[in-house]
């Protein structure tokens, strides 16, 4: 009993041993929750309206939505982009939301 409890904890902890410890997005394979830039145009345009598109992830095999720039600035009416932030949730790769929120006019 003892040697399969064992290698149960390895099987299930082996994805943690394998993964590189730098990434280009931060990742914590129980929980993440992390605000990131992704684009600045320097085009000298005071962002006055936010859009946001999300899409959701389950289990890691079905994942649905739009979350890309163009979506959100849509949703907010923007035509001159400022900037544009990335947000990522997700617990224990069961479910994630990832969010795009595009800052202009």
């Amino acid at each position: 009993m003892k040697k399969a409890l064992i290698l149960f904890a390895f099987i299930l902890f082996l994805p943690v041993f394998i993964s590189g410890c730098a990434t280009p997005i931060p990742y914590g394979c129980i929980y993440t929750e992390v605000k990131m830039p992704v684009a600045a145009t320097g085009t000298g345009v005071t962002a006055t309206k936010v859009g946001v598109a999300e899409s959701k992830s389950i289990l890691g095999l079905v994942a649905t939505g739009d979350s890309s720039i163009e979506a959100a600035a849509r949703q907010g009416g923007i035509t001159r982009i400022s900037h544009v932030d990335y947000e990522t949730e997700n617990i224990l790769g069961i479910i994630g939301t990832y969010t795009t929120r595009v800052y202009g006019k």
